[in-house]
C-alpha cells in the first residue's frame, strides 16, 4: 500500500479577510441549540460542475446559504424560500481543482490541451463526453499527464480558503473548509469529504490521484493532525460503491485488524445517510422487513448507467451491524459512526426544498424535461415517450438535497466541530426536523420539551452518538422528541431503529414505531402505529393539514433487550406523505406525472446511533 508522504505545510489563508472574533459571538448555550446546514457543495472549481457550465464561486454558494439569491447555469434566480442555513462547507473535488476553469481561460499553459475545445458545451452529449475524459481519470487513478501543472489547483484552493475565511461570522454563520477526496476505482464510489476544524489546513489537498486508498488519506490527517490541522473524513454515497464502501476487509484484501478499525474510527466518526443521488441508510433487498427502506434509491454507479449488483458494504444500517461483529473479533468498532446528510449540489446551491427543486447538475438536469418530471418537447405524453423506447436518465432518480443538525452550544467553528467529533448530530431528507435522542436509566419523567428535562437528560443520560454501558439488573430507556418543520408537513411517527450481534456473531435488525401521530398507539403484534389517514392531492400538492403532529416525543425500552448483545439504537422520523419534486415539476408543467416515478414522498431524519455495551464488553 502506499503511505502519503509528508503533509505540505499549513496554510492561513494569506490574504484572506480577518474573520469575526469568537468574542463576539452570543454566549454559549450549555442546552445545545440546533443548527442546520450542509457539508456537502460544489461550485465552479469542481471539474465537473465547469463541465455542466456551472460558472457560480464559492462566494456565491455561501451568499445563497445566507438567504441571497444567484444565478443558476441556465440563467434562472435561485433562493432559499425556508430561511437561510446556519452552517456551511464547500467541499470542491480535490482532484483537477480549479483546472477546468484554467483550461477555458486564454493564455494560460492549460489552455493550449488539444481537447481544450471539446470541453465547453451546452448539449448534453459534449459535456457527457467530457466529464468522461476526467471520470477515466479518476477511476484509473491516473492523473492526465498534460495536466500535471498543479498551479490551477494551489489557486484554487487558496480561494476555497479565502472565501471560507471571508464569510465566516461566529455566532450567525460559519463556514468550514473542506474538499473532496473523490476515489472512483473502477467506478466504484469511495468519495469522502475531508472538512476542517478552523483555518490551519495544509497548503495543498490530498486527493485520489496521490492515491485512491482512503487508507493513505486517514494516515495523511493523521501526519496533519500532529502539526495542529484537525479535520475528519466524512464517506457519502455507499449506495453507489457496489458494496465496497463498508467492506470487512482492509484496502490490501486482508480482514479488518484492530489497527485499521482504531485508524478509521479516528479519522471517520460520520457518515453522510442522504444527499441528492439517494439515501444510503438500507434498501428492501437488505431490510425486507422494513416498509419505508424504499425511499430515495439510486440503484446505479455515479455518473453512470451501469447498475449495481452487491448491495451489502454499501449502506450504514447494514455497516453498523458489520462494525458489530468486527468488534467482536478485534476490540475497536471501526464503523462506529453518527449521521449527517447533504446536497452534493454542483450548483453552488443545494435543493433542499421539494416544491423548489432545481436537481444538481447544472444545464444537464436544471429542466424538468432534462430531469425526468416532463416528457421531452417532442413527445405528447409518456406513452409515447416510452413507445419509443426512450429511457429516463439517471437523474430522475435522484432526491431532494439532505441537511446536517448539530446540536452545539453556539455557532461557531470549536463548537460545531465538537458536535460533529462527538457525533451530537442527525440528517434530513431536507426539511429541517429537529431531533434529538438520549439513552439512559430512569428517564421515564424526562421531558424533552422542556429546559430542565433536556438539562436532566445530559446530566443523567447520554446524548445520540454516545455509548451506554449497562447496569447491572436495569434496562436502558430511550427518550426522544421530534418537531416538524414548518415549511413541510406534519409528523407521522417516530420509530427505533436496533441493531445487534448475538453470542455467534450473527448480526440482526429490527424496526420498532415507538410514537403515533394523531393519539394512536403502537400494535402489538406488528409494533406498528396504525395508518392515520394522512392524504395528499395530487392535482394540487396541497396534504392534509388534519392529520399527524407538530411534536412527537416518547420514552421507549426495547421488549426484546438482551444485556449480553452489543447493539445499536437510532431513531428515524417520518413525514405523512407529501408531493415528490417530479410530481410538483409536472403540476407546473400541466402534464401527467411520470407513471415511472413516485408521486409522494416520506420526508424523514435520522439520529446519530446510540450504541449499548454489554456485560463483559472488550
Amino acid at each position: 500500500m502506499q503511505r502519503p508522504s509528508t503533509p505540505p505545510a499549513e496554510s492561513q489563508g494569506q490574504g484572506a479577510s480577518s474573520a469575526t472574533s469568537k468574542a463576539d459571538a452570543p454566549p454559549p448555550n450549555p442546552l445545545r441549540n440546533v443548527y442546520f446546514g450542509d457539508l456537502h457543495l460544489h461550485t465552479r472549481n469542481s471539474f465537473d460542475a465547469y463541465v455542466f457550465n456551472v460558472r457560480a464561486n464559492p462566494d456565491d454558494a455561501y451568499a445563497y446559504a445566507k438567504g441571497n439569491t444567484i444565478r443558476h447555469a441556465m440563467g434562472f434566480n435561485l433562493r432559499l424560500t425556508h430561511g437561510p442555513l446556519d452552517f456551511l462547507a464547500v467541499t470542491d473535488h480535490a482532484e483537477y481543482l480549479g483546472v477546468v476553469q484554467a483550461i477555458d481561460t486564454p493564455g494560460t499553459g492549460y489552455s493550449r490541451v488539444p481537447y481544450a475545445r471539446d470541453l465547453f458545451s451546452s448539449e448534453r452529449a459534449a459535456i457527457l463526453a467530457a466529464f468522461n475524459r476526467f471520470a477515466e481519470s479518476l477511476s484509473s487513478g491516473k492523473r492526465l499527464p498534460e495536466l500535471a501543472d498543479m498551479s490551477a489547483t494551489q489557486s484554487a484552493w487558496q480561494e476555497t480558503i479565502r472565501s471560507a475565511e471571508r464569510n465566516n461570522d461566529p455566532g450567525k454563520f460559519t463556514t468550514f473548509v473542506g474538499y473532496e477526496f473523490t476515489s472512483m476505482p473502477e467506478m466504484r464510489n469511495l468519495h469522502r469529504n475531508v472538512i476542517y476544524a478552523g483555518r490551519h489546513v495544509p497548503a495543498m489537498p490530498y486527493s485520489a490521484l496521490d492515491s485512491q486508498s482512503p487508507e493513505d488519506l486517514w494516515h495523511w490527517m493523521e501526519q496533519q493532525r500532529t502539526k495542529g490541522m484537525e479535520a475528519i473524513s466524512i464517506p457519502h454515497n455507499g449506495n453507489g460503491s457496489d458494496g465496497s464502501m463498508f467492506e470487512r476487509t482492509m484496502w490490501d484484501g486482508q480482514p479488518i485488524d484492530r489497527a485499521y478499525a482504531e485508524l478509521r474510527s479516528r479519522n471517520e466518526p460520520l457518515v453522510e445517510i442522504t444527499q441528492s443521488k439517494g439515501q444510503s441508510e438500507t434498501m428492501p433487498l437488505l431490510s425486507p422487513n422494513d416498509e419505508f427502506a424504499g425511499f430515495e434509491l439510486m440503484t446505479s454507479y455515479i455518473g453512470a448507467t451501469k447498475p449495481i449488483t452487491k448491495f451489502d458494504g454499501g449502506y450504514v444500517r447494514d455497516a453498523l451491524k458489520r462494525g458489530l461483529g468486527v468488534e467482536r473479533q478485534v476490540g475497536v468498532n471501526p464503523y462506529k459512526m453518527g449521521f449527517v446528510a447533504g446536497s452534493d449540489s454542483h450548483n453552488a446551491a443545494g435543493p433542499y426544498e421539494e416544491d423548489h427543486y432545481f436537481s444538481k447538475v447544472g444545464v444537464l438536469d436544471g429542466a424538468p424535461d432534462r430531469r425526468g418530471a416532463v416528457p421531452p418537447a417532442q413527445y405528447k405524453s409518456w406513452d409515447e415517450f416510452y413507445a419509443a423506447g426512450r429511457i429516463l436518465p439517471v437523474t430522475s432518480t435522484w432526491g431532494s438535497a439532505g441537511l446536517t443538525g448539530i446540536w452545539s452550544e453556539q455557532n461557531t467553528r470549536d463548537s460545531l466541530f465538537a458536535a460533529l467529533k462527538r457525533k451530537e448530530t442527525f440528517g434530513t431528507s431536507g426539511p429541517r426536523i429537529r431531533a434529538r435522542l438520549f439513552a439512559g436509566y430512569g428517564l421515564e419523567n424526562v421531558n424533552l420539551a422542556t429546559h430542565a428535562g433536556v438539562r436532566s437528560a445530559y446530566e443523567n443520560a447520554v446524548p445520540m452518538g454516545g455509548e451506554l454501558a449497562i447496569k447491572p439488573g436495569q434496562k436502558p430507556e430511550f427518550v426522544v422528541i421530534a418537531m416538524r418543520d414548518i415549511h413541510s408537513a406534519p409528523l407521522q411517527r417516530v420509530q427505533m431503529i436496533k441493531g445487534w450481534v448475538d453470542a455467534s456473531g450473527e448480526s440482526f435488525e429490527k424496526v420498532f414505531d415507538v410514537v403515533c401521530s394523531d393519539g394512536a398507539k403502537v400494535e402489538g403484534a406488528t409494533q406498528r402505529c396504525p395508518d392515520n389517514g394522512a392524504a395528499v392531492d395530487l392535482s394540487t400538492c396541497e396534504f392534509s393539514q388534519d392529520k399527524g403532529a407538530g411534536q412527537l416525543q416518547g420514552v421507549w425500552s426495547d421488549p426484546e433487550f438482551d444485556p449480553r448483545q452489543h447493539a445499536f439504537y437510532y431513531a428515524r422520523v417520518l413525514e405523512n406523505p407529501t408531493c415528490r419534486w417530479s410530481t410538483w415539476d409536472a403540476i407546473r408543467a400541466n402534464v401527467a406525472p411520470n407513471p415511472k416515478l413516485p408521486l409522494t414522498i416520506q420526508e424523514r431524519a435520522y439520529t446519530s446511533p446510540i450504541w449499548f455495551v454489554p456485560i463483559n464488553a472488550h
